[in-house]
């Protein structure tokens, strides 16, 4: 606990680290959960701000004896991120990148998620190496520390063979760039102690025949337990030793500054299919003819993995109509840049999957949206299968790897050792081409102690991994629960090696004790983590992780993972009796959790098992609005109308006044009666909008309701505001808008909605689901709204009316308007921010239609995500919207652009808050190109 740091410790923290040490509880437990199964509650968080500030703080650990332990994406299964001293966060602000030689060569701080390197190379033909299934959350410097591979790269493009370079900070506080010239000159003249050990345990293990036999056999498959000693075969100057050492090597050995590698070619073209078999023998029988016909992947999933791939979204009829029995499947992809030489591999393979004794005859598709669902649905399968486990209980994901010709043994073993000692709804899967296999437990660690079937399982799952000649880890890391094992794998000389290797680097041990190697025999059995059933909303996250990424309060306050671990600290603390705790983190969790999630959705978007953490929220919310404040806004929503012109009203009053005196008046209001309650009025802000009216044609082809955004606000300097945008479209393309009697007082019920306001929102949908029914003409015309969120929140509104089709204005422009008009000018080049809204209503592609006419380049910036504005919350949390825009802010001040557009009217507010440009609605400057 942080009681434990003495006030001269964290005195000495805070010289090392100026401002970037947390010590409440919120902060540590918080941060305390990664994906693993094991939890221990760090002493205090650290977030360093660079390298400089990682060596002062390796100093300080090494002169006090205070252990730390490097945390980044926290995707990580093996417990080697969590620790009960310092817990150093290092994705906070590692998350430099640039592209070097034409994409070839790529330097990365450890910050920064893979999916977002890939990104920025795929304008280059480029990618990584390493392609795990968690590249949507994991960072770069997890993919260093576990020697991350994955799907396609096999051993010969992990992160080993592709690493270049590392700018290393050692546990005295050296910083070495193994790149430079004279990275062994200074490598030795710093550490000569360690450049003389280097070339020791270089000679050793080269002078040893059987520890070259031992690792030549070990290396031949994936394999990350213990340290890579392969290095010491592979390479031979003391600096690019530590550089391939350092790989694997879980934050124990140095910290990653910065990792510079060879990208590979991001073929472009490919072709997949699911070839499903009747069983999973079957499956692992035809692996060797399917091998030789040399896909890029073979992906296996057996029966328990198949039932839940079929509940995933993006599952075809052919795999939702599959009777599951014994089935398993092997998910195959080739890929190629050359289309032409796909086809011809792919004509080459057909031959051999017309031979296989496949349920169905073998698809191929080289379609993307086929593609990317069959992909989506394995690399979610983990968080999926984990998701459906039984509440209160813990899942534990394991990988190992074999030769493949033990492949089909191996697996009809674990399937017998499940079933002795029940762990029914175990699954298997993996990438059967190099013969890595995971395997996903539920188990229940009541008081955090493993009960003796684990324990004996664990045991005996070894006993057959190694009798097979295999290795206990082969992606994940050895981290804690198998660090118990790395002598038996490797042997007493090899493992000796790496203990003289770890005193070496690490003279104190002060990184990350615990991990990858250790004397307990027991340490993986300790420290377990319990999940308490805490609410309907939540229980089925897995901590994961993915969320993170597209979370705009993360770099503020909290992710949706940790406003859920919170909620089950809150609940074992209540359970312990901690009233002290419980009311510590209680406290915290208002503002940190509640007041600062943008309700966005966007979790949703990315979590494997669709958890939107926004529901939790907009409850907790409800839980806490008064019968006054309920009451009050049932009231506004049966008069919207005169309460959107008064708020308008406000505006222009505020407007019309020195800014200095409404900005003084609402932060006094504010200080008074509370920041959730009174708006931050800035003199950034835009009046008041004009009021919406009816709009009766004769013989309309839609039904239009314009956003009560437009009322609202007013539109951009320049602009007419979209309702008047798509009205002229609308007139261009010969189609005719009706705009409903009573528009003035419809709404989508999202500004009730998303407070937790429900007696409002009853009111809201009491109302207007009956006069949309009234306008459409019974469902006969679409309804289209000028607003994504108001979109979304309408066609929540009207899901349960029956027939009423709900149309976003982009989407409508997009398919109906824009081919009957003609494009007349068009801007240079466009910064566009999709929203969160258009993303979750799939509008991406419609977007990037409307926005290719409106101008030559379109650019949606590097680091774009939700604004944060979320309808009042960037008036009433301004700093929410600062922290969701500044990468975007800054991708967007790198360069200037010809125009600046978005989907909503508070995202454009949002936006040009932050980046100081005029934000317009996109159809706004389609009007203008189309006059």
């Amino acid at each position: 606990m942080a009681s434990e740091l003495s006030r001269a410790a964290l005195a000495g923290l805070e010289a090392a680290v100026p401002g970037g040490v947390r010590t409440r509880a919120a902060d540590r437990l918080g941060l305390a959960h990664d994906a693993s199964h094991y939890l221990l509650h760090p002493a205090a968080v650290v977030a360093p701000a660079d390298a400089e500030q990682v060596a002062a703080l390796l100093r300080h650990s090494r002169g006090t004896g205070t252990p730390l332990t490097f945390r980044s994406g926290g995707t990580s299964l093996s417990g080697q991120a969590v620790t009960d001293r310092l817990l150093v966060d290092t994705r906070r602000h590692f998350r430099d990148l640039a592209v070097l030689d034409e994409g070839r060569r790529v330097r990365v701080q450890p910050g920064v998620v893979l999916r977002q390197v890939n990104n920025r190379l795929a304008p280059y033909g480029r990618r990584l190496g390493p392609d795990p299934a968690s590249e949507s959350a994991c960072t770069v410097g997890g993919v260093v520390a576990n020697n991350s591979s994955g799907m396609t790269c096999g051993t010969e493009f992990n992160t080993y063979r592709t690493l270049e370079s590392l700018l290393l900070v050692l546990p005295s506080g050296t910083m070495l760039d193994t790149g430079a010239p004279d990275a062994d000159d200074r490598l030795r003249a710093t550490e000569p102690e360690l450049y003389a050990g280097l070339l020791r345990l270089r000679d050793r293990v080269r002078g040893n025949p059987d520890s070259v036999r031992r690792i030549r056999a070990q290396y031949a498959m994936k394999n990350t337990m213990g340290y890579g000693v392969n290095a010491f075969l592979d390479h031979d100057t003391p600096a690019d030793l530590l550089t391939r050492l350092v790989v694997g090597s879980e934050g124990t050995l140095a910290f990653v500054a910065a990792a510079t590698f060879h990208t590979v070619p991001a073929h472009r073209h490919a072709a997949t299919g699911l070839l499903v078999f009747d069983t999973l023998g079957a499956a692992m029988a035809a692996m060797p003819a399917l091998v030789a016909a040399g896909p890029a992947a073979i992906e296996l999933l057996d029966a328990a993995a198949l039932r839940v791939a079929q509940a995933d979204p993006k599952a075809d009829a052919a795999l939702r109509g599959l009777a599951v029995r014994e089935h398993a499947a092997l998910l195959v992809e080739w890929q190629e840049s050359d289309p032409d030489v796909l086809d011809e591999r792919v004509a080459a393979a057909r031959p051999v999957l017309a031979e296989l004794p496949l349920t169905a005859p073998a698809r191929l598709s080289g379609e993307a949206a086929a593609r990317a669902a069959l992909w989506h649905i394995r690399k979610g399968l983990y968080a999926a299968v984990a998701g459906a486990r039984p509440s209160g209980t813990t899942a534990l994901l394991e990988d190992i790897a074999v030769p493949v010709e033990a492949l089909a043994d191996t697996c009809a073993a674990l399937a017998d050792l499940f079933a002795r000692h029940r762990y029914e709804q175990s699954v298997i899967f993996g990438h059967a081409k190099d013969g890595n296999l995971h395997f996903l437990l539920n188990e229940r660690f009541s008081g955090g102690v493993a009960p003796a079937r684990y324990a004996d399982f664990t045991e005996e799952m070894v006993d057959l991994v190694l009798g097979h000649g295999g290795t206990l880890k082969a992606e994940h890391g050895t981290g804690r629960v198998m660090a118990p094992y790395v002598r038996r794998q490797f042997g007493d000389e090899l493992y000796a090696v790496m203990r003289e290797l770890k005193t070496l680097c690490d003279p104190d041990g002060v990184l990350n004790p615990g991990v990858l190697l250790s004397d307990d025999a027991e340490i993986h059995l300790r420290h377990l983590k319990t999940v308490p059933t805490v609410e309907p909303e939540v229980d089925r996250c897995v901590e994961c992780g993915y969320c993170e990424p597209v979370c705009p309060s993360r770099d503020l306050t909290t992710t949706p993972r940790q406003r859920i671990v919170l909620r089950r600290e809150i609940a074992a603390a209540r359970a312990a009796g901690d009233q002290a705790l419980v009311r510590e983190l209680t406290a915290a969790y208002g503002y940190d959790a509640v007041d600062t999630c943008a309700v966005d959705g966007m979790c949703a978007t990315a979590c494997p098992v669709l958890i939107n953490t926004g529901d939790l929220v907009r409850r907790l919310r409800t839980e806490r609005v008064g019968r006054v404040a309920q009451a009050g806004w049932r009231g506004a929503a049966n008069r919207w109308g005169a309460a959107t012109r008064g708020i308008a009203g406000g505006l222009n009053l505020a407007g019309a006044l020195p800014p200095a005196l409404p900005e003084a008046g609402t932060r006094a209001a504010r200080a008074v009666l509370g920041v959730e309650r009174v708006p931050q009025w800035r003199r950034d802000l835009p009046r008041g909008g004009t009021a919406r009216r009816p709009r009766p044609v004769d013989d309309p082809d839609a039904v239009f309701v314009p956003s009560c955004l437009g009322t609202l606000f007013a539109p951009a300097e320049g602009g007419s505001g979209v309702a008047a945008a798509l009205l002229t479209l609308a007139e261009r393309a010969g189609l005719r808008l009706l705009v409903p009697d009573g528009v003035a007082s419809m709404c989508c019920g999202t500004p009730w909605s998303s407070k937790g306001l429900t007696a409002g929102y009853q009111a809201v949908r009491d109302r207007v689901p009956a006069a949309l029914r009234a306008a459409s003409r019974d469902g006969a015309l679409p309804v289209v709204s000028d607003a994504a969120s108001c979109t979304e929140g309408f066609a929540k509104l009207l899901a349960d009316a029956g027939g009423l089709r709900v149309v976003d204005a982009v989407g409508y422009v997009a398919t109906e308007l824009l081919p009957r008009l003609t494009v007349r000018r068009r801007l240079g080049s466009l910064a566009l921010h999709p929203t969160c809204s258009s993303t979750r209503l799939g509008l991406d592609e419609a977007l990037l239609t409307v926005a290719r006419a409106v101008a030559d380049e379109v650019v949606v910036p590097e680091g774009w995500q939700c604004c944060g504005f979320a309808g009042d919350r960037g008036l009433l949390h301004p700093e929410l919207t600062a922290s969701a825009t500044r990468a975007e802010a800054d991708a967007v001040a790198g360069r200037s652009f010809d125009g600046y557009a978005s989907v909503n009217r508070t995202c454009e507010i949002g936006m040009a808050r932050s980046t100081g440009q005029p934000y317009r609605h996109l159809l706004e400057l389609l009007a203008d190109a189309t006059a």
